[in-house]
């Protein structure tokens, strides 16, 4: 076995928490049950990953088969990384049968005609997923094993989920591939990043329920009432707009648990309304920008926007409208205000 293997097997195990390392090893399959047995899971980690490294010697273990079990770890971790969604367009409308074994024969064919030294490893799981670990090179060294991009993809649906390497030049490289082998001809990033792949999930398939509507204050209603102190009056008026406040995050957010968006954005274009006498603007041409919000958090930052003070509610649809825009590039036309016109896909 090639010594860089066997380092990089070591370094994998030595990642794993002990608790999971005898189900990883267990659910990579390349170890069999009679060598799992004769490993000690008690000792110190370093000890046990140079067990397993001696057990993958015996068994001629190449770079392919240890990316596997670094693709189950991530698998498992998948919230150590960052993800990024991208969706994928075809000319039309038809539905085509997705055969796997052409799926990955394309996409390993697209990427090493243009990159000799890259190592690519599939995996399936049971959702419809397909997991792609690439390892990249250059065309005089190895790849770096260290380094690698994934790439999460649900046959029969047009969106990718990638969690690219510091190696940005290699990403054109990677959407061809996608594109070549799933039969589509355009692929974009949506700008929706988290380390939640679950909660981008939910997003872009529609798991998650958020009502996207316009919500307008009743105007409030006076009351015949007893005379009585300012204090109970003004304790009965924050009460109130609490109750509102509370109502209304409900109806846009929702009552359950929210997915987990850190990073979003979209392109604004607006007309300025403004008294032509004035002469503010001498050509009518849109007044464009580009919007980034980003927290550990972004949905439920929202959320307390409200209840915290720091916004009035209903919030504006500029910011209800987030996880939205993510599965339907619309447009918003507001009669009055300084309101976009429309959101333009980045």
């Amino acid at each position: 076995m090639d010594e860089t293997v066997a380092e990089y097997i070591r370094r994998t195990v030595l990642k794993i928490p002990r608790d999971e390392i005898k189900t990883m090893l267990q659910k990579w399959g390349f170890l069999s049950e009679a060598q799992l047995q004769t490993l000690n899971f008690h000792q110190i980690k370093d000890n046990i990953s140079q067990e397993v490294v001696q057990l993958c010697e015996e068994n001629s273990a190449d770079i392919k088969q240890a990316a596997v079990l670094d693709i189950i770890y991530n698998h498992i971790h998948q919230n150590k990384r960052m993800w990024s969604v991208y969706q994928m367009k075809k000319s039309g409308e038809e539905l085509e049968y997705f055969d796997i074994t052409d799926f990955k024969k394309k996409f390993k064919g697209r990427l090493q005609s243009a990159l000799k030294n890259v190592t690519i490893t599939f995996k399936e799981y049971e959702d419809n997923a397909i997991w792609i670990r690439v390892a990249w090179g250059t065309p005089y060294k190895r790849p770096n094993q260290y380094k690698p991009s994934y790439v999460v993809y649900h046959s029969q649906t047009p969106y990718v989920f990638i969690s690219a390497s510091v190696l940005k030049s290699n990403l054109p490289l990677l959407c061809q591939a996608l594109i070549v082998a799933s039969n589509y001809h355009d692929i974009r990033e949506m700008e929706l990043r988290s380390h939640s792949l679950n909660s981008l999930k939910d997003i872009v398939f529609k798991r998650y329920s958020q009502n996207f509507q316009t919500y307008y204050p009743k105007p409030l209603q006076e009351e015949n009432l007893e005379p009585e102190s300012a204090d109970i009056r003004i304790v009965q008026e924050n009460r109130s707009e609490k109750e509102r406040i509370h109502r209304l995050n409900r109806e846009v957010f929702g009552g359950g648990p929210l997915p987990k968006l850190e990073f979003a954005q979209y392109k604004l274009e607006t007309m300025f309304k403004s008294d032509p006498k004035m002469g503010v603007l001498d050509k009518k041409e849109p007044f464009r920008c580009l919007v980034k919000f980003s927290s550990p958090h972004l949905l439920e930052s929202l959320k307390s926007l409200a209840p915290a003070g720091m916004a009035d509610a209903p919030l504006s649809p500029l910011l209800t409208c987030i996880p939205h825009k993510a599965r339907n590039y619309f447009k918003i036309r507001e009669k009055k205000g300084l309101f976009p016109e429309s959101f333009v896909s980045p």
